[in-house]
């Protein structure tokens, strides 16, 4: 039977995410988008708070959560802010590949960093000249003795410039194509890793997005992700399936944030003599907002609740993280405009999750590429 009921637990989790988001995240967001400013300090309060890191395992130090749980948490910390949400949630896409895929001393290692203290991985995958086609990518890793020598360049990597450690996509053997790529842990601290300056973004520029470069970088063959070599595509796009849903609810906590702005200010607001939301135009749109955040979370719930019980989720993630991305744009553009002119001045939020909003439908695949996904899925079984 379906039931969309939280537990008692999974309320207590979504309200302390809100708490937080209200009282930290919300005061600093204009300031971090302003400056530019990486939000380590909040960052470090979410997890003292229990608030990172959720679908680590508890036998790596993790919280053992669900995905449903933590799609529960990125939509209240994007209703804060989405740039924030991005910021916290690069642990989740890099520790997605060694849960599903590494050895034992490796997770115990890599995933235990990241639980034991308040720290950052970034999952390194995009090239200059290679997004949404992965195979196209050109970093290399050749086996000499008991190491790898790793050479490439990587482009818009979320975190980096404070990373502790990268997932890093590489070929070992350039003639197999996919089944040639080998995923890599490479510490930032090594020899030959060298960081790229901090993009200056359209919107989320509480994230640190960056170039990241490694120059004859020597990767021991323990940090191979996996027993052999061959692995890295399928479990690098297998990540993508535990992350999407995420990244969709980031798109819902940030849709509810303008349209919940949007009719605060349509309430306060009068033209022609009547609040805003009275003119049957500005009521429509305001519906409208409502209807797609609902459908959104609808399916950012249900990709989030296959994944959780082991049903192949690729097509559903695809459907949530296109759906909720494409209509967090339209949300954030309608809700500028029932601001009119302060919707367009950068001291009222919603110029902020306009902006914030439009990434959302490029990275992790972009929307089109998501309709490749859905279109192949569709098609497999013809």
């Amino acid at each position: 039977m379906v039931n969309f009921q939280l537990s008692e637990e999974q309320e207590m989790l979504r309200e302390l995410a809100n708490e937080f988001s209200r009282d930290i995240v919300r005061p600093n967001a204009e300031h971090w988008d302003s400056k530019g400013k990486f939000p380590m300090e909040a960052i470090e309060e979410a997890h003292s708070l229990g608030l990172m890191n959720l679908h680590i395992p508890e036998a790596y130090g993790g919280m053992g959560m669900s995905t449903l749980d933590e799609v529960l948490v990125m939509e209240e910390f994007a209703w804060g802010d989405p740039g924030f949400s991005t910021a916290s949630y690069t642990n989740g896409l890099t520790s997605a590949p060694i849960i599903t895929g590494a050895t034992e001393d490796q997770k115990t290692e890599y995933l235990g960093r990241l639980t034991a203290a308040p720290k950052i991985a970034s999952y390194c995958v995009t090239e200059p000249a290679a997004g949404s086609d992965v195979q196209a990518i050109e970093t290399t890793a050749v086996r000499e003795g008991d190491h790898y020598v790793l050479n490439g360049e990587k482009m818009f990597i979320s975190g980096a410039g404070h990373a502790d450690w990268f997932f890093v996509l590489a070929f070992t053997d350039k003639s197999a194509g996919y089944k040639g790529m080998s995923g890599f842990i490479v510490e930032s601290c090594w020899e030959g890793v060298e960081l790229g300056k901090k993009e200056s973004n359209m919107g989320q520029r509480a994230s640190d997005t960056r170039g990241v470069r490694f120059n004859n970088v020597h990767v021991p063959i323990e940090n191979l992700v996996g027993e052999k070599e061959g692995d890295g595509w399928f479990n690098a796009m297998k990540a993508f399936d535990l992350s999407r849903p995420n990244v969709a609810a980031t798109a819902v906590g940030t849709s509810r944030a303008a349209y919940e702005y949007s009719l605060q200010y349509a309430d306060q607001r009068k033209s022609f003599g009547k609040k805003l939301h009275q003119h049957q135009a500005i009521q429509f749109m305001l519906a409208d907002m409502k209807t797609k955040i609902e459908a959104a979370r609808a399916l950012t719930w249900k990709t989030a609740w296959e994944a959780d019980n082991g049903i192949r989720n690729t097509q559903s993630a695809a459907h949530a993280k296109r759906f909720a991305a494409d209509s967090s744009m339209e949300i954030t553009t309608d809700a500028v405009q029932i601001f009119g002119g302060y919707g367009y001045s950068e001291e009222y939020p919603v110029a902020r999750l306009m902006r914030g909003a439009k990434v959302l439908q490029i990275y992790e695949g972009s929307s089109q590429i998501q309709r490749m996904i859905i279109g192949r899925e569709m098609l497999r079984d013809l």
